[in-house]
């Protein structure tokens, strides 16, 4: 059960193989310079792009955050040493197990998703992604200008 009041991330999930890294080895990485400032989340949800066919472009999936720590990029995923954000510090976050949502949150008009900051009872309520923002002037709590392929 979600409380309603829980501090949600909605993350965007591009690569098959950040989507099993989170459903296996239990974590998800955040850059520092584009995580929350205020709060650290207590949950992760998990939006999909076009790289996952069938749930694309819809959040189907979340997890309880189980504690954080701070790590180098290359760290994390030393296959990668020439990524250019190589030495830069992420959060890495535990998590418990991948827990599906009743229904799906998808995008029905195209947006580009990277980061949404909402609560336990709009991650619950939402028909579409536009329901997470807190703000109805606001369409997305975005924390990047680059693109995520390369988180």
């Amino acid at each position: 059960m979600i409380p309603p009041d829980a501090r949600v991330l909605v993350c965007v999930i591009n690569r098959p193989r950040d989507l099993e890294i989170a459903r296996w080895d239990h974590w998800y990485r955040v850059p520092v310079k584009h995580a929350p400032k205020e709060h650290l989340p207590e949950i992760l949800a998990f939006y999909l792009t076009a790289a996952f066919e069938d749930e694309k472009w819809a959040i189907h999936e979340y997890a309880f955050v189980r504690g954080h720590e701070l790590v180098r990029r290359i760290d994390l995923l030393p296959d990668e040493p020439e990524h250019p954000r190589a030495h830069e510090l992420y959060y890495k976050f535990q998590l418990g197990p991948l827990q599906r949502l009743p229904r799906p949150i998808p995008a029905l008009r195209w947006r580009r998703v990277t980061f949404i900051q909402t609560t336990g009872d709009r991650l619950m309520h939402a028909l579409e992604i536009s329901d997470l923002v807190e703000r109805p002037s606001a369409r997305f709590v975005t924390l990047m200008d680059h693109d995520v392929e390369d988180e």
